[in-house]
């Protein structure tokens, strides 16, 4: 491991953006020693934490021990917080803040990597809301004040325009398969944070191999530094961006189309996932690449999918038709719109109606108001959902009333917007009221768990886009709140599109992987409230959205046969399935090789079974990838 003194290294061999001030002393690490550290809890309930402070760790076996910077000892790490680097037993403590956490978690991804992703991958679950939402928003706010020695690679509109390909040859990774590239306009529902974006295309890209074993040395995350608007950031002293507004459309644009230009020349094979770009450049974009490149964007299209299929589940639990449900968007996005374009869309699937009709069932609401035919001032993506046979409704409660909707979903960032008066009147409006506050982080959310459900005496089918913590009620029993996490979907739908070299990603694919995760609640889940299965089985639940998403690619005629399965073997029993099992990396066992972001290749690799049951290398050991 080589240690870093007092540069922010952000982008090879320059360091560039790279004058991005010292790194606190966790990263100059002045020297190593063996060290056996367990993990036992992290969560963040203060019943857990007292327990967890208390308790005794557990003994090291010899393969735990490993050298490990002393910034990462017990002494000088969070209080109260161990870590079990081999990944034996949950990885939940009581500690300080979230963002303490979240740096401890970088700062053992960097000392070892594979006891990293050890315990990525073994407790994804507890790990999932330290690593993204909620904690990461909190983390781009401040990344230019934490001393974050970043893994991603900044391209500078001031400084590499006319040279991203010379840039991108020199990143030292020669094989990179899956990248999750962003402008920072629009960074969850916190606005534009310019140069720190890097954080979720950092949060994003390690979610590939956490739920669909993407192996992370294929994996990169990018962001394009083309200034801020946010005059506060920009001004700050320690800003590490370009200290200057974002530029006109015309030079944005070019540097764009520079960029996805030199993706294709340097890595043709590629999937490029769009994160977190303001809503006008996000629809231009993506309208422009997706039908010429791999791409997608998941603000868009893996929203749309996760909020689809928590909309097909909580369908199971009502019995009713998607085609009868009015639903009501707070919020006029790219979230919505591309929610209402998937549902409308598996409404003329499923129930075989008119897309107009389908349209028309979908209504958004902006901050001046419904959309509705009669206003224009609108955008063009809020065009479609323009209705003339409803009342211009300037709040949300007086939509509520006028449309009757079976089905609230907000993508709006308003927190506390779906307010008592507001959910009480779904729940007059309907027997099992279906509500979606979607927004993230937590701190943006439309309503919480707990008020959602005292607010229609438990009768809610409820799914939120960040965590919530759980509730009891009078007669004792605890529900947990679903989470529509994006991470159900844009890692499988993602890695199968690599898998099978897909030409581009068809908008039909989020509609496949949100029908198939819909499906896979069971009864008994559904009865309790769960619009999804535990993100715990989150590999198994990637695995099955991974075959039928794969299988569809190839069907359309976009990709081919994973490498070294034949359509015989695909087609025998689950052969799909045990096709997409066998593609998913997982950590070595032991040890500390690294799986880097810096091109070191693992050392130690799994030997994935063949169709034909023999034991063979793995792909990045043959040399070839997928």
């Amino acid at each position: 491991m080589k240690l870093q003194s007092t540069s922010f290294r952000t982008s090879v061999g320059t360091g560039r953006q790279g004058s991005l001030a010292p790194v606190a002393c966790r990263n100059a690490c002045k020297a190593a020693r063996p060290l056996s550290v367990n993990v036992t809890a992290f969560k963040d309930t203060p019943a857990q934490a007292d327990k967890n402070a208390t308790a005794a760790p557990k003994p090291a076996t010899p393969e735990a021990s490993i050298k490990l910077p002393m910034n990462l000892s017990t002494e000088a790490a969070p209080p109260g917080m161990r870590a079990d680097v081999h990944g034996a037993g949950p990885f939940a403590t009581a500690g300080p803040q979230p963002i303490d956490k979240y740096m401890w978690l970088r700062d053992l991804r960097m000392a070892s990597p594979s006891s990293y992703f050890r315990v990525l991958v073994n407790n994804t679950m507890d790990v999932l809301p330290y690593i993204y939402t909620p904690t990461v928003g909190k983390a781009c706010q401040e990344y230019h004040s934490l001393g974050i020695n970043t893994r991603g690679l900044y391209l500078r509109i001031d400084q590499d325009k006319g040279k991203i390909l010379e840039r991108l040859k020199a990143w030292p990774q020669k094989r990179v398969r899956v990248i999750v590239v962003t402008d920072g306009e629009r960074i969850l529902g916190l606005g534009d944070l310019g140069a720190n974006g890097m954080g979720i295309s950092e949060g994003k890209i390690e979610l590939y191999t956490a739920a669909a074993g993407v192996n992370p040395s294929v994996c990169m995350p990018i962001c394009l530094d083309v200034g801020t608007n946010n005059v506060k950031l920009r001004e700050h002293p320690d800003y590490k961006g370009i200290r200057a507004p974002r530029p006109p459309q015309k030079e944005y644009d070019e540097f764009v189309a520079e960029f996805m230009e030199a993706m294709r020349a340097w890595q043709p094979h590629t999937l490029i996932q769009f994160e977190d770009f303001g809503n006008t450049n996000a629809f231009r974009i993506l309208d422009k690449y997706k039908d010429d490149y791999c791409c997608f964007n998941d603000d868009i299209q893996g929203t749309a999918a996760i909020t689809l299929a928590a909309l097909l589940a909580a369908l199971r639990v009502t019995g009713k038709r998607l085609a009868d449900q009015r639903i009501l968007f707070l919020g006029a996005g790219e979230a919505s719109a591309g929610i209402a374009t998937l549902i409308s869309y598996c409404m003329t699937r499923r129930d075989n109606i008119a897309p107009d009709a389908a349209r028309q069932r979908c209504h958004l609401m902006d901050s001046k108001g419904l959309v509705v035919g009669s206003r224009t001032d609108l955008q063009h993506h809020k065009i479609p959902f323009a209705h003339n046979d409803v009342p211009a409704c300037a709040t949300l409660i007086e939509a509520v009333r006028a449309i009757k909707p079976t089905v609230l979903i907000g993508a709006s960032a308003v927190p506390n917007s779906f307010n008592q008066e507001v959910v009480e009147a779904m729940a007059e409006l309907n027997e099992r009221p279906i509500i979606f506050p979607l927004s993230n982080p937590t701190s943006q959310a439309e309503c919480t768990f707990e008020q959602a459900w005292k607010w229609t005496n438990g009768r809610v089918l409820f799914a939120s886009g960040s965590p919530f913590d759980d509730i009891t009620d009078a007669k004792g029993i605890t529900h947990h709140p679903p989470q529509a996490n994006n991470a159900y979907i844009f890692p499988a739908v993602g890695h199968a599109a690599v898998l099978t070299k897909s030409k581009r990603v068809p908008e039909e694919l989020f509609l496949v992987a949100a029908e198939q995760l819909a499906a896979m609640a069971t009864i008994e889940e559904l009865s309790r409230g769960h619009l999804f299965p535990l993100f715990s089985h989150i590999r198994d639940i990637s695995a099955s959205i991974m075959a039928t998403c794969a299988h569809y690619i190839v069907a359309e005629g976009l990709g081919r046969n994973p490498g070294g399965w034949s359509q015989r073997d695909l087609e025998q029993g689950n052969g799909w399935r045990r096709a997409a099992r066998a593609a998913m990396w997982s950590p070595p066992a032991t040890g500390s090789a690294p799986a880097s972001m810096d091109g070191t290749p693992l050392s130690s690799m799994d030997i994935l079974p063949a169709p034909g049951g023999e034991k063979t290398p793995s792909p990045l050991m043959s040399g070839e990838l997928w």
